[in-house]
């Protein structure tokens, strides 16, 4: 069921099955697939299906929901192989903040040596 959605949000289209693609975990809350301009061999998305624009405009009775995020990015991360190597989870917030779509979501990001963080 989707809530709270955007008609023009891209992610909405796609949680809601208006554009087409793979879901490599799908529940009630969220939505996985991959990235269409992968930054690593395996670039995954943990987008929640409720439209929040960023991680910044999430209400705070909400915040249970980037726990979730992180669990299913460390199921996902062990059935891709990832866990025992290593892997990176980002979320984006904003403009500045790096992020591209306008929709929370967490990036899962390895199968390979990752650049070291600029931080």
């Amino acid at each position: 069921m989707l809530y709270n959605m955007s008609m023009d949000c891209i992610f909405c289209k796609i949680a809601s099955g208006e554009i087409p693609t793979e879901f490599l975990y799908q529940d009630k809350e969220l939505v996985v697939f991959r990235d269409i301009h992968p930054a690593a061999p395996t670039h995954l998305l943990i987008v929640p299906r409720r439209h929040t624009p960023t991680l910044a405009t999430l209400p705070d009775d909400e915040t249970p929901l980037i726990g979730r995020m992180a669990l299913v990015a460390n199921r996902l991360a062990r059935e891709h192989g990832m866990a025992a190597r290593g892997y990176r989870v980002i979320i984006n917030s904003g403009k500045n903040g790096g992020q591209v779509v306008p929709h929370l979501h967490m990036h899962l990001l390895g199968g390979g040596p990752l650049r070291a963080d600029p931080v």
